[in-house]
């Protein structure tokens, strides 16, 4: 059974992601979670696709309403997606349990 939430998830270059925050809190999320990580490539998949990796990431997660997704999704593509220096990626995940969130903020949204 669906929780009513979907858990986007953007990964941007390093340095990117208080903008992808900005853009989905302006199509109506309420926060996320900023985690820095490390990206891996191949040599042969930069040349192949001639584009050149940064390794430092930073992955936004954002736990939204199943109706905010699309809009969320789309903010952030538009500000952050593959075509700016950002070079990020955005998709979500089903989210099957939450706690300590209220069924109610759903509906609210």
């Amino acid at each position: 059974m669906s929780s009513g939430y979907k858990c986007i998830l953007a990964i941007v270059n390093n340095g990117f992601s208080e903008e992808a925050m900005e853009a989905a809190k302006a199509c109506g999320a309420r926060g996320g979670t900023i985690l820095h990580g490390r990206g891996t490539i191949s040599k042969e998949a930069e040349k192949f696709f001639n584009i050149s990796i940064q390794p430092e990431k930073e992955v936004v997660m954002i736990l939204a309403s199943a109706l905010q997704t699309d809009a969320i999704l789309k903010g952030l593509y538009n500000a952050i997606g593959t075509s700016t220096q950002a070079q990020g990626i955005v998709f979500a995940l089903p989210v099957d349990e939450t706690a300590g969130l209220e069924q109610t903020d759903v509906a609210l949204q």
